[in-house]
């Protein structure tokens, strides 16, 4: 897990940044110059479970993920959440009421609202599969790149990468526990019903993943990203950050 401090002398609220499936913590480290002159605090970029270094799960679940991240906060964190994609979903099963865990508000980017039979039957057929091994950390990383969805945005040497990857006699394989794709569809009407904090639903203007429409279905802020795709927090970090600039209070 990422956890910084910065150069600013408040530490709440604390910032924390929640990756999407197959991704790390890692994946916000690029943000670090940004966060320390914009965030106000603390921030925490943890691995979600079986993921990174974060032990698996022996079932998954939405609220199984945000509970592994709520053991992992110090009592007295105030929390401004920004997720993309999973980490949104786990972001919002974070503030719920019965959660118990003190979040001033939630972004969420890339949330996929809707899901098609076929698609949940992929992700079930994924979390059945055995760890694929490679012989070089070249190949494993190319597979990295592809389950996260950062292939043509990192490159497969990065730093970044390293987190992703595990190196076991001689072989490599992804870090993540491939029966995360088991966790199923969110139900984003009840997520968002059991929260009373702020939430803003964002995307990049062509995420193929969702639509503004379905978002706005859902009768929260909505704020569309131009020119941005899936991983607009990859692509423009800047860009994500401004969305933060209502909750930069202390």
């Amino acid at each position: 897990m990422v956890d910084e401090s910065g150069g600013r002398t408040g530490r709440r609220p604390v910032l924390l940044l929640l990756h999407g499936m197959g991704a790390t913590g890692d994946v916000w480290l690029p943000w670090a110059p940004l966060l320390e002159q914009h965030w106000p605090g603390r921030w925490l970029a943890p691995d979600l479970a079986g993921h990174g270094w974060s032990a698996p799960l022996p079932s998954y679940s939405f609220a199984g993920f945000a509970a592994r991240v709520a053991a992992g906060l110090a009592p007295d964190d105030r929390l401004v959440v920004l997720g993309h994609s999973l980490g949104g979903v786990v972001g919002l099963a974070l503030a719920a009421r019965a959660a118990g865990t003190p979040v001033d508000a939630v972004v969420g980017l890339g949330i996929k609202a809707l899901w098609s039979p076929a698609e949940l039957a992929r992700a079930a057929e994924l979390a059945a599969y055995p760890v694929s091994w490679f012989a070089s950390r070249t190949e494993a990383a190319r597979r990295y790149l592809r389950v996260s969805g950062l292939g043509g945005l990192v490159p497969p040497d990065h730093p970044m990468v390293d987190a992703g990857l595990r190196q076991v006699d001689g072989r490599w394989r992804l870090a993540m526990d491939p029966t995360a794709f088991g966790v199923g569809e969110p139900d984003l009407a009840a997520l968002l019903a059991a929260t009373d904090v702020p939430v803003v639903l964002a995307r990049g203007e062509h995420d193929p993943m969702v639509t503004d429409e379905q978002l706005k279905a859902y009768g929260v802020p909505v704020a569309t990203l131009p020119g941005l795709g899936h991983n607009a927090h990859v692509q423009d970090p800047a860009a994500v950050l401004a969305l933060l600039d209502p909750y930069q209070r202390g």
